[in-house]
């Protein structure tokens, strides 16, 4: 179920924005719709999720009409604000949300095309479990509008998807990419490396078999311990040894090096793509710091510099929402130097990398050192940008300590 919400002001119950927010209509706008369900809780998840035990009087079965409630709530505060924009992206996120029936993911969308309308080329994105989709529920999701499915492989070795509670059958991935393709769809398939038990070797093995599957984007992420997890416990009581940094580092230069020679671009630290036009669009908005609303228990928010989030258990979610109020938690509003860490944060990750007019003092002149130390690209720099080389890559945080000194 994760950690603790931040902290943050009261939200209004009508979820109203402040009055002298100023909304750019031409900046992008994208929604993200978080269905919290997962038939079991993987050791090392730290999202806002419940399996069926957990939900202590929150319905599945009604999902999909609450959050519809939340979207028709969303469009009457941004007419209010003068900000209402057809999504450009949309992203069905969790959890699970191929655990419910592809109809009522069909409903949620609808009722984003009715409230803001879904823009002419827009990027609509269903996370899938293997083992929850077939030919039927592909037809149905593109039928729907959905363009992209995200597919959770994690690994191609069974012993690290038991290391990590994973309960798919690996060969379920190329069924799901197969049946993805069949209809129509953009195919990204989601790994993780550094799980308990993997070596180079079984790490190899996952992105030759995601590499043959030939999705059209890959993701590729650290293991990370977050507190409060089985996983966490485990590494506490010594069941299990934590991963190793050196051993991951190795493992991202392989990943790296694997996914260039099979026509994969990276174009953020963790993500690569076959060319431009494959690129995550919705995460790219997150990175480059445009505006979105998230839907659903504990999603978050950001609207013209805005932030808030909402209750995490969807039977609080629920219980809002029937009572035609907010079920924003708290919001915040980061002042100009946390916007600028922020920015630097995120935007230094990308590809297209971070405008070095927009550093300050010692963080322009450390530019020099880090082109030096083989972290940041030389011939970028010359051009005015920021971009990471592999190396910088490995130690992204240490470049943006430097560039915000």
């Amino acid at each position: 179920m994760g950690g603790p919400l931040p902290l943050g002001d009261p939200a209004p119950t009508d979820g109203r924005l402040p009055g002298d927010l100023t909304i750019d209509p031409a900046t992008d706008f994208g929604v993200y719709l978080h269905v919290p369900f997962c038939r079991v809780r993987c050791g090392y998840c730290d999202f806002n999720t419940y399996t069926a035990s957990e939900l202590r009087g929150a319905r599945q079965d009604d999902f999909a009409d609450t959050l519809a409630a939340e979207v028709r709530l969303a469009g009457a505060v941004m007419d209010a604000a003068g900000g209402r924009r057809a999504a450009s992206t949309v992203f069905f996120g969790g959890g699970t949300p191929t655990l419910l029936p592809p109809g009522d993911l069909a409903t949620m969308l609808d009722a984003v095309r009715t409230e803001f309308g879904i823009a002419d080329g827009a990027e609509v994105t269903v996370e899938a479990n293997p083992d929850t989709v077939d030919d039927a529920v592909m037809q149905t999701l593109a039928s729907a509008g959905i363009t992209r499915v995200s597919i959770g492989m994690q690994s191609a070795r069974p012993h690290v998807l038991a290391s990590l509670d994973r309960t798919h059958d690996p060969a379920n991935v190329a069924t799901a990419v197969a049946a993805a393709r069949r209809a129509g769809l953009d195919v990204s398939v989601d790994l993780i490396y550094g799980a308990p038990g993997e070596s180079l070797d079984d790490w190899r093995a996952s992105l030759d078999a995601a590499t043959a599957l030939e999705p059209d984007h890959i993701s590729a992420y650290a293991l990370i311990v977050e507190d409060g997890t089985k996983l966490a416990r485990q590494i506490r009581s010594g069941v299990v040894e934590a991963p190793s940094d050196d051993l991951q580092a190795d493992m991202y230069e392989l990943a790296d090096e694997l996914l260039a020679a099979g026509g994969y671009d990276w174009y953020e630290v963790s993500n690569w793509s076959r060319g431009v036009a494959h690129r995550s669009r919705h995460n790219l908005a997150y990175w480059r710091g445009t505006d979105w609303w998230g839907f659903g228990p504990g999603a978050h928010s950001h609207v013209a510099g805005l932030r808030w989030w909402n209750v995490k258990h969807p039977a609080a979610y629920a219980q809002r929402l029937a009572a035609h109020e907010s079920p924003a938690a708290a919001r915040e509003r980061p002042d100009e130097t946390a916007r600028r860490l922020e920015s630097v944060l995120l935007r230094s990750r990308i590809r297209e990398g971070l405008a070095v007019s927009e550093l300050l003092g010692e963080g322009r002149k450390a530019v020099a050192s880090l082109i030096a130390d083989g972290l940041v690209e030389g011939a970028d720099a010359v051009r005015g940008r920021i971009v990471l080389t592999r190396r910088g890559r490995l130690l992204a945080d240490a470049v943006v300590r430097a560039l915000t000194a």
